[in-house]
């Protein structure tokens, strides 16, 4: 057996856990699945079943076992929740014995690689997440525009990917244009992708859902509009049905009735206006012009992007009707122009330096540091 065999055997002895904590993670490690996997690593899923993770499962074949749920906004049933979930997924880490857990900020990975000495990679694009004050991990992983952590031996164990954390999957979307038809959508309309505040998150401002209501009523008056809401959960899908239940009778409105590719749909939407973080990244990387009526603590990523004139923030209900630029797209059906730009290769480079060296990369790769 030659070196690279020896390498390769030593490696697929290894275990991931990844932990699917919420709808955007599906897409974001599907294709940091595949390298790992493609290396000869075994990668141990998990996921909760919170707003869309097990239709997202399901559209994208990924088997996966499914452990706790949502329980809502309510702070002290997040705790229990997590606390709970904890517990449920502590028989999974000891029966496989993963050598490194992997999540983009789930609480409960945390918490048992705590308890099970696991040692932990967490992953975030928003600084103002609120987590557990008395749990920390190892190793931390963001875009290259969130700021360094002010403790030192943080900053020093933390690796900063080129681009943003959609640049991992964005580049690998093909468009399928039978999405319009599928939906009702006739060439004459103006599409808008809607995507309503997150109102169970801990970030959600009440302000959001103002300018969601003066949004959706704005586009009511259009004629040529046609708007495909995007509720998150079940709760939300009911309360909308309510408010808008009028035009989603007419078809102005179309709640889709099983989960879509969402890149698909932003792709063939002549604009988006969302209350969430991913979906207005997902039309930035695309190039699809967006708006946000998210309300919370501006992060840094969406600031450099609106800086950069690739987002628009809208801050008033006035902002509304002044800001938001009702034009059709020249729509393509040829792929759109992305191209890897590191941020996947260096995700994983991060996860196998640590896997087999017990370390970041070395300086020298774009944005990573050094133990």
């Amino acid at each position: 057996m030659g070196d690279e065999d020896t390498r390769k055997g030593r490696r697929s002895s290894k275990k991931i856990w990844i932990d699917l904590d919420n709808s955007p993670h599906v897409p974001f490690f599907l294709p940091i699945i595949e390298e790992l996997r493609n290396r000869g690593y075994l990668v141990i899923l998990s996921a909760r079943n919170s707003y869309q993770v097990c239709e997202l499962l399901k559209l994208y074949n990924l088997p996966c076992t499914v452990i706790g749920k949502h329980w809502g906004k309510n702070r002290l049933l997040k705790i229990i929740e997590t606390c709970l979930r904890t517990i449920q997924v502590l028989p999974l880490v000891l029966r496989n014995k993963p050598a490194l857990a992997l999540s983009h900020g789930s609480r409960a990975q945390m918490l048992a690689g705590v308890i099970t000495k696991t040692p932990t990679i967490v992953m975030y694009d928003y600084e103002f997440s609120e987590g557990l004050s008395f749990l920390s991990s190892p190793w931390q992983f963001t875009p290259e525009y969130v700021p360094d952590p002010a403790d030192s031996q943080a900053k020093a164990h933390t690796l900063k990917y080129p681009g943003l954390k959609e640049d991992v999957y964005v580049p690998r979307f093909r468009p399928d244009p039978t999405i319009r038809p599928k939906l009702g959508l006739t060439a004459s309309d103006l599409v808008i992708t809607v995507r309503p505040p997150a109102i169970e998150a801990h970030y959600h401002n009440k302000e959001s859902e103002k300018l969601f209501d003066a949004a959706m009523t704005w586009f009511m008056e259009r004629p040529e509009v046609k708007v495909i809401l995007l509720p998150r959960n079940e709760r939300q899908a009911s309360s909308l049905q309510e408010t808008w239940g009028k035009w989603i009778e007419e078809r102005k409105v179309v709640i889709p009735k099983q989960v879509v590719d969402g890149l698909n749909l932003i792709w063939f939407s002549d604009l988006v206006v969302s209350g969430g973080g991913t979906m207005n990244r997902e039309a930035t990387a695309l190039g699809v012009p967006v708006y946000s009526i998210f309300r919370g603590r501006i992060g840094a990523v969406d600031k450099y992007l609106a800086e950069n004139g690739r987002l628009v923030l809208l801050e008033s209900v006035d902002d509304v009707r002044k800001k938001i630029n009702l034009v059709r797209r020249n729509l393509r059906n040829e792929a759109p122009a992305n191209s890897e730009n590191g941020a996947l290769s260096t995700i994983v480079e991060g996860i196998v330096s640590i896997l087999e060296r017990n370390e970041l990369p070395v300086q020298g790769q774009r944005a990573s540091q050094s133990l």
